[in-house]
Protein backbone atom coordinates (compact mmCIF):
# COMPACT_ATOMS: atom_id res chain seq x y z
CA UNK A 1 0.00 0.00 0.00
CA UNK A 2 1.27 3.44 -0.93
CA UNK A 3 1.58 6.22 1.53
CA UNK A 4 -0.12 9.53 0.78
CA UNK A 5 3.16 11.06 -0.37
CA UNK A 6 4.00 8.07 -2.61
CA UNK A 7 0.50 8.12 -4.15
CA UNK A 8 0.84 11.84 -4.88
CA UNK A 9 4.28 11.31 -6.47
CA UNK A 10 2.94 8.37 -8.53
CA UNK A 11 0.03 10.51 -9.74
CA UNK A 12 2.21 13.51 -10.66
CA UNK A 13 4.88 11.45 -12.43
CA UNK A 14 2.19 9.48 -14.31
CA UNK A 15 0.47 12.70 -15.34
CA UNK A 16 3.70 14.29 -16.59
CA UNK A 17 4.73 11.15 -18.52
CA UNK A 18 1.28 10.85 -20.11
CA UNK A 19 1.22 14.55 -21.00
CA UNK A 20 4.68 14.33 -22.62
CA UNK A 21 3.63 11.24 -24.58
CA UNK A 22 0.51 13.08 -25.76
CA UNK A 23 2.54 16.10 -26.89
CA UNK A 24 5.09 13.89 -28.64
CA UNK A 25 2.41 11.92 -30.50
CA UNK A 26 0.63 15.13 -31.47
CA UNK A 27 3.81 16.59 -32.96
CA UNK A 28 4.49 13.29 -34.75
CA UNK A 29 0.93 13.17 -36.15
CA UNK A 30 1.12 16.69 -37.57
CA UNK A 31 4.55 16.30 -39.17
CA UNK A 32 4.62 16.55 -42.97
CA UNK A 33 5.73 12.96 -43.50
CA UNK A 34 2.60 11.63 -41.80
CA UNK A 35 0.01 13.66 -43.68
CA UNK A 36 -2.47 11.27 -45.29
CA UNK A 37 -5.25 13.72 -46.07
CA UNK A 38 -4.55 14.13 -49.78
CA UNK A 39 -5.49 17.81 -49.41
CA UNK A 40 -3.05 18.93 -52.09
CA UNK A 41 -5.29 17.24 -54.69
CA UNK A 42 -8.42 19.20 -53.77
CA UNK A 43 -9.67 20.96 -56.87
CA UNK A 44 -12.65 23.27 -57.37
CA UNK A 45 -14.53 20.27 -58.83
CA UNK A 46 -13.88 18.27 -55.65
CA UNK A 47 -15.18 21.15 -53.54
CA UNK A 48 -18.31 21.46 -55.70
CA UNK A 49 -18.81 17.67 -55.50
CA UNK A 50 -18.56 17.76 -51.70
CA UNK A 51 -21.07 20.62 -51.63
CA UNK A 52 -23.49 18.61 -53.82
CA UNK A 53 -22.94 15.57 -51.56
CA UNK A 54 -23.86 17.59 -48.47
CA UNK A 55 -26.64 19.64 -50.09
CA UNK A 56 -28.46 16.46 -51.13
CA UNK A 57 -27.85 14.64 -47.81
CA UNK A 58 -26.25 11.66 -49.53
CA UNK A 59 -24.71 10.70 -46.18
CA UNK A 60 -28.23 10.05 -44.89
CA UNK A 61 -28.15 6.74 -46.79
CA UNK A 62 -24.54 6.18 -47.94
CA UNK A 63 -21.29 6.00 -46.00
CA UNK A 64 -17.88 7.43 -46.85
CA UNK A 65 -14.85 6.41 -44.80
CA UNK A 66 -17.22 4.43 -42.57
CA UNK A 67 -19.32 7.48 -41.65
CA UNK A 68 -22.93 7.97 -42.63
CA UNK A 69 -26.07 5.90 -43.12
CA UNK A 70 -26.00 2.15 -43.65
CA UNK A 71 -29.05 1.93 -45.91
CA UNK A 72 -27.09 2.20 -49.15
CA UNK A 73 -23.59 1.05 -50.21
CA UNK A 74 -20.29 2.39 -48.88
CA UNK A 75 -18.84 4.84 -51.43
CA UNK A 76 -15.22 5.29 -50.29
CA UNK A 77 -13.76 3.43 -53.28
CA UNK A 78 -16.88 3.38 -55.47
CA UNK A 79 -15.11 4.60 -58.61
CA UNK A 80 -12.69 1.66 -58.42
CA UNK A 81 -15.55 -0.80 -57.96
CA UNK A 82 -18.17 0.55 -60.34
CA UNK A 83 -16.46 2.95 -62.75
CA UNK A 84 -17.21 6.54 -63.61
CA UNK A 85 -19.65 5.70 -66.42
CA UNK A 86 -22.15 3.83 -64.25
CA UNK A 87 -21.91 6.37 -61.44
CA UNK A 88 -22.53 9.23 -63.85
CA UNK A 89 -25.50 7.42 -65.41
CA UNK A 90 -27.07 6.83 -61.98
CA UNK A 91 -26.56 10.44 -60.90
CA UNK A 92 -27.98 11.84 -64.13
CA UNK A 93 -30.90 9.42 -64.38
CA UNK A 94 -34.33 11.08 -64.52
CA UNK A 95 -35.95 8.01 -62.95
CA UNK A 96 -35.24 6.55 -59.49
CA UNK A 97 -32.68 3.78 -59.43
CA UNK A 98 -34.02 0.74 -57.57
CA UNK A 99 -31.45 -2.01 -56.99
CA UNK A 100 -33.20 -4.90 -55.18
CA UNK A 101 -36.08 -2.78 -53.97
CA UNK A 102 -33.99 -0.03 -52.43
CA UNK A 103 -34.93 3.21 -54.04
CA UNK A 104 -32.41 5.97 -54.71
CA UNK A 105 -33.83 9.38 -55.42
CA UNK A 106 -33.59 10.47 -59.05
CA UNK A 107 -31.53 13.61 -58.68
CA UNK A 108 -31.27 14.24 -62.40
CA UNK A 109 -27.93 15.98 -62.02
CA UNK A 110 -26.45 17.79 -64.98
CA UNK A 111 -23.34 16.36 -66.58
CA UNK A 112 -21.18 18.96 -64.79
CA UNK A 113 -22.73 18.19 -61.39
CA UNK A 114 -22.23 14.45 -61.91
CA UNK A 115 -18.61 15.08 -62.91
CA UNK A 116 -18.10 17.13 -59.74
CA UNK A 117 -19.52 14.36 -57.53
CA UNK A 118 -17.29 11.84 -59.32
CA UNK A 119 -14.28 14.14 -58.75
CA UNK A 120 -15.18 14.13 -55.04
CA UNK A 121 -15.43 10.31 -55.06
CA UNK A 122 -12.06 10.07 -56.85
CA UNK A 123 -10.46 12.36 -54.27
CA UNK A 124 -11.92 10.34 -51.39
CA UNK A 125 -10.71 7.15 -53.08
CA UNK A 126 -7.11 8.44 -53.11
CA UNK A 127 -6.88 9.11 -49.37
CA UNK A 128 -4.39 6.82 -47.59
CA UNK A 129 -6.66 4.71 -45.38
CA UNK A 130 -3.95 2.77 -43.52
CA UNK A 131 -5.49 -0.52 -44.65
CA UNK A 132 -9.08 0.44 -43.86
CA UNK A 133 -9.92 -0.08 -47.54
CA UNK A 134 -8.99 -3.76 -47.23
CA UNK A 135 -11.76 -4.01 -44.64
CA UNK A 136 -14.27 -1.74 -46.39
CA UNK A 137 -13.91 -3.14 -49.90
CA UNK A 138 -15.07 -6.70 -49.07
CA UNK A 139 -17.96 -5.25 -47.04
CA UNK A 140 -18.86 -2.95 -49.92
CA UNK A 141 -18.68 -5.83 -52.39
CA UNK A 142 -21.10 -7.77 -50.17
CA UNK A 143 -23.44 -4.77 -50.19
CA UNK A 144 -23.19 -4.47 -53.96
CA UNK A 145 -24.11 -8.12 -54.51
CA UNK A 146 -27.06 -7.74 -52.12
CA UNK A 147 -28.23 -4.58 -53.87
Amino acid sequence: MLSKQQARAFFLIGTVVTFLAFIGLTIYSFSDGNDQTNYENITPAVVRGKFIWEENNCMGCHTILGEGGYYAPELTKVVERRGEGLIKAILMSPVPWEPNGRKMVAYGFTSEEADDVIAFFNWIGEIDLNGFDRIVSPLAKDQITKN
